[in-house]
């Protein structure tokens, strides 16, 4: 088990449970305050690391229409690399939505937007969806927008048999990380999903993002015609969107991340307990933005993703050492596929056998 529920979850005296740091372990409210002097970005790092995102995307995405010519393997490999820029660049859209990425306010938006085009995302809708993950996560009184879907071992069991084999369904690798982020990035995402009442702008948004999609799309058909354009595009997509989701699960969905009911929860706790430090090997963490860094990011979402690195820098302790922060090699992150269901009573996520095993010795 993970040092954070010994040192960090103390029990009320009504025997409710309170997340608060000890004195051997710095609050998360104490790392934020020495987090802010982060948060500014630098113009000219933030168009570096544009140019170094967007012009290698660009280039592999032609490379990758001038392989067909040899071998749509040949265009499937260059897909890989081409949709890991895909994901930064959806990185730098996120930075956008959170303020962080330039100083001015519309200068994210608009990029953002223009980005949004690009990752199928309508930027707008997202940010909103994004902003409401980010203020409740980890809080079991307010799930469900912007989060992958999480049971209790008690609600599973409380449903009727059609229910749960559909929440076992889309708890499946395949549909969690195949068809479930085609089909959000392909499909569900052309209308504000979530937000279908919450307001014209939403609309706006998801209708001008489908919109500008359709022309740069079409521009794109017209030139190297409909198949070369889909053989190309969709694979680039497909499995940008699936390492998207992936890094989103793995950065939540670890045995003893933290979720508590509202009464005991706490923004700043949760944002450091209950997010990951998903330490990957620099190639790889490059690539994604250093999103990896997911539990600094939560606490302070106003630090730009090319800053986070200097944090764990100044801070070793950040790293995951003896200070509660939960730290995941690649190699270890692959069991987190097998949690399905949060534990209430040990405070962890666990597979549904041992939801299985758990559930039949309290109902003895």
């Amino acid at each position: 088990m993970n040092e954070m529920p010994q040192q960090i979850i103390s029990a009320k005296t009504d025997g409710a449970t309170s997340v608060n740091a000890t004195s051997s372990v710095r609050s998360a409210k104490d790392w934020l305050q020495a987090l802010n002097k982060y948060r500014t970005p630098s113009l000219k790092r933030s168009l570096l690391e544009m140019v170094l995102t967007a012009a290698p995307f660009v280039a592999l995405w032609i490379f990758a229409w001038w392989a067909l010519s040899i071998s749509f393997f040949l265009t499937l490999a260059i897909a890989v690399p081409a949709a890991f820029f895909l994901v930064r660049m959806f990185i730098i859209q996120h930075d956008c939505g959170h303020g962080a990425y330039f100083r001015r306010k519309a200068t994210n938006d608009w990029v953002g937007r223009v980005l949004g085009v690009i990752t199928l995302t309508p930027y707008d809708v997202w940010r909103r969806a994004h902003a409401v993950h980010h203020a409740t996560s980890g809080n079991l009184d307010k799930r469900g927008l912007g989060d992958i879907d999480t049971l209790t071992i008690e609600e599973y069991h409380n449903l009727s048999f059609g229910k749960r084999m559909a929440y076992r369904l889309y708890r499946n690798p395949i549909v969690l990380f195949i068809i479930g982020p085609a089909y959000q990035f392909l499909l569900a995402n052309r209308v504000p999903m979530g937000m279908m009442n919450a307001g014209w702008r939403y609309w706006v948004s998801a209708m001008a993002t489908n919109a500008a999609i359709i022309a740069t799309s079409g521009l794109l058909i017209y030139a190297i015609g409909l198949g070369p354009f889909l053989m190309v595009q969709l694979p680039i997509t497909i499995l940008a969107a699936s390492v998207g989701v992936w890094m989103f699960y793995v950065q939540h969905q670890f045995e003893e991340t933290c979720w508590l009911d509202e009464p005991v929860w706490d923004k700043h706790d949760a944002a450091l307990f209950g997010s990951s430090h998903y330490d990957l090997p620099k190639p790889l963490a490059w690539a994604t933005g250093n999103i990896g860094i997911h539990h600094v990011h939560h606490l302070c979402d106003r630090i730009p993703f090319y800053r986070l690195p200097q944090v764990l820098r100044d801070f070793p302790e950040l790293t995951g050492v003896n200070s509660g922060v939960h730290r995941l090699t690649f190699t270890e992150s692959l069991s987190c596929i097998k949690l399905r269901l949060w534990d209430e009573s040990q405070k962890r996520l666990v597979s549904f056998s041992m939801a299985r095993e758990i559930y039949a010795s309290r109902n003895r």
